[in-house]
C-alpha cells in the first residue's frame, strides 16, 4: 500500500482530494477554505467519527491549514496544506491498526486504562494539528502548534469526552504534536506514530518542490528519488515499510529523515524498513554541479 491510498484493500486508507504530486485545491477564498473535508476510514469508531466531524466543521482549523500552506509556498517548501494533513492522518491510522494487530498498545490503553478507539483519536488529533503552527512561522512551528491546538481541542472534543478523560486526551495529543519535531523524543506509541507518519509523506511529488524550483542539493535530489512507500504488515515485526526508489540517492532521504524519525520513538523495535532501487537503470536527477563562480 502506498500513502496515496492505492491498494487492494481500500478500507485501510482513503485519501480524498488530489493525488500526491498534484496541487492542493485553491483555498484563497472563504468558500475554498470552508469546502475542505478530511476523510479517513473510521472502522466504526464513533469517537473518531465525531472528532473528524468536528474538525471538518471548524473554520479556524481549516484556515490554519491554509496559512500553513501559504507560508510553505513563500519558502518554496513542499506541501503543508490540508492534503498533507489528510495523508498523514491516513498513514497514521494505518500504522496504528497494524501495530495494534501486532500486539503493540498505545499509552491510552497501557497508561490510562482506556481503549484502542481512544488511541485512534489521539493519533488523529496529532496528525491533523501537528503543523498548524506553520500558520504563524516555520521556525519553532511545533511550539506554535501547541498553543493553537490547546485553543482548538476543547471545542473539537466537546461532547466526545468528559473530565478527566478529556484533559488526558488533550495532553496526549499535545505530546504527539511536540514529539514530531526532529529531536522531539516522543514518549508514547501514539506520538511515535504521528512522528513517523509525518515522515512517510515522502512518495513521488510530495517532497520535490525545491528540486523543481531549481534548488539542487542532496535533500531535494534524494527526495525526488522516492517513487512509492508501501505500508504493510511485517513478518518479523508488526509493520514493514517498503520504499521504492528510482535512484540510489534516495537512501539519504530514507536514512536522514525516515530512519532518524523512527529510531527516536517507541516504534523502533516494531518497524522494519526496506529500500530498493526499482528498474533496470537509475533515473538521472542531477543536471550538473558547480562550486563557486
Amino acid at each position: 500500500m502506498s500513502p496515496s491510498g492505492k491498494n487492494d484493500d481500500p478500507e485501510e486508507m482513503e485519501v480524498s482530494g488530489p493525488e500526491p504530486g498534484s496541487e492542493a485545491p485553491a483555498m484563497h477564498s472563504r468558500e475554498g477554505i470552508k469546502s475542505v473535508r478530511i476523510k479517513a476510514p473510521t472502522r466504526g469508531n464513533r469517537k473518531l467519527e465525531r472528532f473528524l466531524d468536528a474538525v471538518n466543521r471548524d473554520d479556524e482549523v481549516r484556515t490554519w491549514w491554509y496559512m500553513a500552506q501559504t507560508h510553505a509556498e513563500r519558502l518554496g517548501m513542499s506541501d503543508h496544506s490540508w492534503v498533507h494533513m489528510q495523508i498523514v492522518l491516513n498513514i497514521a491510522l494505518r500504522l496504528t491498526r497494524l501495530l495494534d494487530k501486532g500486539g503493540v498498545e498505545g499509552a491510552m490503553v497501557t497508561d490510562h486504562g482506556m481503549s484502542e478507539r481512544d488511541v485512534e483519536v489521539v493519533v488523529a488529533g496529532g496528525a491533523l494539528l501537528h503543523d498548524v503552527g506553520m500558520s504563524i512561522h516555520r521556525a519553532d512551528h511545533e511550539e506554535y502548534s501547541l498553543f493553537l491546538a490547546r485553543e482548538a481541542l476543547p471545542r473539537l472534543l466537546e461532547g466526545i469526552y468528559s473530565e478527566p478523560e478529556r484533559s488526558i486526551v488533550m495532553a496526549e495529543i499535545l505530546h504527539a504534536i511536540i514529539g514530531h519535531r526532529r529531536r522531539g523524543q516522543p514518549y508514547t506509541v501514539e506520538a511515535g506514530i504521528v512522528r513517523v507518519a509525518d515522515a512517510l509523506d515522502m512518495a513521488e511529488g510530495r517532497t520535490r518542490v525545491p528540486l523543481e524550483a531549481g534548488q539542487e542539493g542532496i535533500h531535494s535530489i534524494s527526495a525526488a528519488a522516492i517513487d512509492q512507500v508501501n505500508i504493510l504488515a511485517g513478518e518479523q515485526r508488526p509493520v514493514r515499510l517498503e520504499i521504492e526508489l528510482n535512484n540510489s540517492a534516495g537512501i539519504f532521504q530514507v536514512d536522514d529523515l525516515l530512519a532518524t524519525k523512527i529510531r527516536d520513538t517507541p516504534l523502533a523495535d516494531h518497524i522494519e524498513v526496506v529500500a530498493e532501487v526499482k528498474g533496470e537503470s537509475e533515473k538521472r536527477l542531477l543536471t550538473g554541479f558547480r562550486l563557486g563562480g
